[in-house]
């Protein structure tokens, strides 16, 4: 199961990553609705984030669980 929960972690912060990249790409390059686009994906990215940390924490609960 932490293994599981490891490999996830790495998934989410992979795609926060990219969808932070996206993101600054997309600002960097201007044009027409470039800033709504922008704004999604830094609302995808914050959601990103929250289950990376969510998954971390699950992370760290089950280490405790097994551990202790």
């Amino acid at each position: 199961m932490l293994i599981f929960v490891n490999i996830m972690i790495g998934v989410a912060l992979l795609l926060v990553l990219v969808t932070l990249i996206a993101g600054l790409v997309n600002m960097t390059r201007g044009g027409e609705g470039s800033a709504g686009r922008s704004n999604v994906l830094m609302r995808w990215r914050v959601g990103l984030q929250f289950a990376a940390i969510a998954l971390m924490v699950l992370g760290f609960i089950i280490r405790g669980a097994i551990s202790g």
